[in-house]
């Protein structure tokens, strides 16, 4: 079934020219006069088979910008700026080129402001909060007011953490106090109270993408709006532009905000880590610094409490060298902007081109038009039964570009009206290759605001478990966050098109209808003033829900589906599978009987007897395996690390399916095997002796830091060529403990793990398959032409270690604890499952099953499996034995 139709399919780095023409039908400011199409496979053909959706956190840099700023620092030497000769010289004129730079970018000289560089916009707040004059409260006078909206980034909100430690009092402002409680008139300067007090706003919402008037910069300046009108003293404005800037032009003469902060990664995707904080040269006076550090200073004495700060704002701040080569990057990101969105140069010099018909102007109408397309659609697309599919948090409709940025912020609601949590729509995303953003994006306030979140609600989420950036998206069934998508200069139309087409896809349930009178409200309200045509293409395929005959059934009707008379099984339950996976992410290793014909060995003169008896008691025995304290032995003992010594997975490398290693227990090693590669061997046996010559070394595992071993460079050539990126081999080092986070209810100690990602088993039901299957069966039709799964494949993408034979699918779900022949376990949790499953471990190929149908059947739960650990009898160190075939004795919760 089908929702939004995207038309011709193709990856998202660019489009064909009928989407071209018909993007531009309906948006005349679609676009920047050339073929985008052309410009996306020039600059950006890394994104191919990728919609990136999440510029606001970060844009993605022109391939041009990369390789003109290496040339560049390739052909000139750049020195030490603080340095005299030729090569500091060098560096010194071009980061003040730079500098002049920034400020026409903001239509200003280096007269009336000054750019300080910081490590990023973060940097420049704390800066100002660390510098500010804050006066605390005397008997005479008031204190400082440290005054911020409460739609602002952490990092805004974070800096009363220094501003109360200096008597400054927080106040936090609703944007609709500001104009609600102004005066009708500017007030004037006030010549008898001198307290200095600080009003901080962001110019666009990094939540909702809401612009903010940039008028209130001298609304507070000249204390005609709150909270300025009600408190004497002179006010300051820091003006929060990250988000702004990153697809709108700022005019400093029509804003005149006394400190600007900025980060240039938002603006040109690169360099990372540099910012800067413009400030007004005559409000820089009042920032007071107490540290000093190389280059700040005019004069100072070691011996006595004298320094002399430098008269130069910039010098003054920039403690040590700065970022110099990461500043030389900035001048090609500015480059590259005006080449490719069609920056026109103009007169006067102090008048930038992004400012005029052109460059930033440009990027703000097409990103725009992206948004409200989206916005439109996916606040009018409804469930079959009327219901809308979205919940959409923002503040007007996106009548225009002066109100609104190119942000959509929501969340998604089941056919019941209930939210569907973002972690869910995330790992579906993934599983499209649409990367989008989701949480509270480090802006508490304005999440309260839009979800209705209280403050003790705030309280109980985190004693809940649910922290800043975790994927704990519901609580008692609210949701603590919701789903951003964001647009950049290089966003298209087809990003817009896929991105409704996998809501339709995964989220609507069918037949996909649309409020007609609300879209046609939408697209009336848009097309007379902003060049929006009122013929919007949509194409939506009103399927039918195929009704349930003798050949298949719809999702609803499977929910039956499974349940057998427990007399098929006897009521017993059997261990029918074990798997360990040496490697992390490779390939699986069977734990099963090797069967041998012993008519042949018997005619081999070069076995003797004793050795045919060994050879065989050792087939007989391998579907044994030992349980060890860390779980299966062997069992993700090892993992792979790319250049950077970061873990590779499967979701980054899906060809780690296709080495298969195995264990030799004879002869002590770990096989290593790949089609069209020699086969080689590490030592099992992980002890002092054997790793001597190897080093020691740090790398992680779901945020835990672990301590590893290298394996040699063997390994490491044999990874690489297959991978065809520089890898290394490591395995868990002997004497290092890892323990799980979160303690299983029902165990009594503290569970030890390999590298493993929750918990030391997974566990699957060959029921809970099966149903999975008759689903994705049910929805064939649907795959884009996909085979249907066999059993095996599917069992081998969930990757688990335990596989049974049970009589009810998910009935795994309910069970607080196991007993496998004489082993005991406590189920520590759900598995949460991601587009990993998607990776056909015999190929390497990736499907959108069986995430599809699992997320269709569990209305949006994409869990699959068990986790369990391990429990040993109290005050015994031994270890087990796991055997296929075991018996499987369970309990449910009542």
């Amino acid at each position: 079934m089908r929702g939004l139709r995207a038309g011709q399919r193709g990856s998202s780095a660019g489009h064909c020219p009928a989407q071209i023409g018909q993007a531009t039908r309906w948006w005349s400011h679609y676009g920047y006069g050339a073929n985008l199409q052309d410009v996306i496979e020039q600059e950006f053909k890394r994104t191919k088979g990728i919609t990136y959706l999440d510029h606001a956190a970060t844009t993605l840099y022109p391939e041009s910008l990369v390789r003109d700023y290496f040339q560049d620092i390739s052909r000139n030497v750049y020195g030490n700026p603080h340095s005299h000769h030729p090569s500091s010289r060098l560096t010194h004129d071009t980061v003040e080129r730079v500098r002049y730079r920034i400020l026409q970018h903001f239509n200003t000289t280096p007269e009336e402001y000054s750019v300080i560089f910081t490590s990023g916009c973060t940097a420049a707040l704390k800066l100002v909060a660390e510098s500010f004059p804050w006066s605390p409260q005397s008997e005479s006078e008031a204190g400082s007011l440290f005054c911020y909206f409460t739609d602002s980034h952490t990092s805004v909100v974070g800096m009363r953490g220094l501003t109360s430690a200096q008597g400054a009092v927080a106040l936090p402002v609703s944007p609709q106090e500001v104009e609600n409680r102004a005066k009708d008139e500017a007030q004037g300067e006030d010549v008898i109270c001198q307290t200095a007090h600080l009003f901080c706003y962001p110019a666009q919402s990094n939540f909702s993408g809401r612009k903010y008037p940039l008028s209130h910069v001298r609304g507070i300046q000249t204390k005609r709006l709150y909270p300025a009108c009600d408190h004497q003293g002179r006010w300051f404005v820091l003006l929060d532009a990250a988000s702004h800037v990153s697809c709108s032009p700022l005019n400093l003469q029509e804003c005149p905000a006394d400190f600007i902060p900025v980060s240039f990664y938002k603006m040109f995707g690169f360099p990372t880590g540099l910012g800067a904080l413009i400030v007004r040269n005559n409000a820089a006076g009042i920032l007071k610094k107490t540290y000093f550090g190389g280059g700040t200073a005019a004069a100072y004495l070691s011996g006595e409490d004298y320094y002399e700060p430098a008269a130069n704002i910039s010098d003054r701040f920039e403690d040590g060298t700065v970022s110099f080569l990461d500043i030389i990057a900035v001048n090609h990101g500015f480059e590259a902007l005006d080449r490719i969105t069609g920056a026109v140069n103009i007169k006067p010099p102090c008048v930038h081109p992004f400012l005029a018909p052109g460059g930033m102007h440009n990027i703000q109408q097409h990103t725009f038009g992206l948004a409200r397309y989206t916005y439109m659609l996916l606040s009018s697309v409804c469930h079959g039964n009327g219901r809308p599919v979205a919940q959409i948090y923002a503040e007007g409709q996106f009548e225009s570009p002066s109100t609104q940025g190119a942000i959509l912020n929501f969340n998604l609601k089941d056919s019941h009206g209930q939210i569907i949590g973002y972690s869910q729509v995330d790992r579906m995303a993934s599983l499209y290759n649409i990367h989008v953003r989701t949480g509270c994006f480090c802006n508490t306030g304005a999440c309260q605001s839009f979800l209705g979140i209280s403050n003790e609600q705030i309280r109980r989420n985190l004693q809940a478990g649910h922290v800043c950036g975790d994927s704990i998206d519901l609580v008692e069934g609210q949701p603590t966050g919701s789903v951003r998508v964001s647009f950049g200069y290089m966003s298209t139309f087809e990003d817009c098109q896929k991105f409704l087409n996998f809501v339709s896809e995964c989220f609507v349930e069918k037949p996909v209808t649309v409020d007609q009178v609300r879209l046609e409200k939408l697209k009336a309200a848009t097309a007379a003033s902003h060049g929006m045509n009122e013929d919007i293409p949509i194409r939506i395929t009103n399927g039918e829900i195929r009704k349930v005959d003798g050949k298949e059934k719809s999702t609803e009707a499977l929910r039956g589906f499974g349940h057998r008379d427990s007399n098929s099984h006897g009521g017993a339950y059997t261990l029918t599978n074990i798997y360990i996976y040496p490697i992390k992410s490779c390939g699986a290793f069977e734990v099963r009987t090797k069967h041998f014909c012993l008519f042949k060995i018997c005619f081999c003169p070069l076995l003797s007897y004793f050795s045919l008896l060994r050879l065989c008691c050792f087939f007989m025995q391998v579907h044994d395996w030992p349980v060890g304290p860390l779980g299966l032995r062997y069992d993700r003992s090892w993992m792979v690390v790319n250049g950077n010594g970061v873990c590779l997975s499967q979701k980054r490398e899906r060809r780690l399916c296709l080495i298969h290693p195995e264990v030799h227990l004879p002869s002590n090693k770990l096989l290593l095997q790949a089609s069209g590669m020699d086969t080689i061997s590490v030592p099992l046996e992980n002890n002092t002796q054997t790793h001597t010559s190897y080093r020691v070394c740090q790398s992680k595992v779901c945020g835990d830091r672990v301590e590893t071993v290298d394996c040699g460079d063997e390994a490491a050539s044999w990874l690489s060529d297959f991978l065809g990126q520089p890898c290394r081999l490591i395995r868990q080092s002997p004497d290092f403990t890892r323990d799980m986070k979160k303690k299983p209810i029902g165990a009594a100690t503290t569970t030890s793990l390999s590298l493993v990602n929750e918990a030391q088993y997974l566990m699957i039901n060959r029921a809970s398959v099966e149903l999975i299957q008759k689903v994705m069966s049910s929805r064939q039709d649907d795959s884009e032409g996909d085979q249907l799964l066999d059993t095996q494949n599917v069992i081998s993408r969930f990757r688990a270690n335990l596989v049974i034979a049970g009589v009810e699918p998910f009935e795994e779900d309910n069970w607080p604890h196991l007993i496998i022949g004489n082993t005991r376990f406590v189920v520590a949790g759900q598995c949460g499952r991601c587009q990993m499953i998607g990776v056909d471990q015999e190929t390497g190929g990736r499907t959108k099953e069986p995430l599809m149908s699992l997320s269709a059947y569990r209305n949006g739960k994409v869990t699959f499996g068990v986790y369990l650990t391990h429990q040993l009898p109290e005050g015994s160190t031994e270890t087990g034995i796991l055997s296929a075939g075991s018996m499987i004795q369970t309990q449910s919760l009542k």
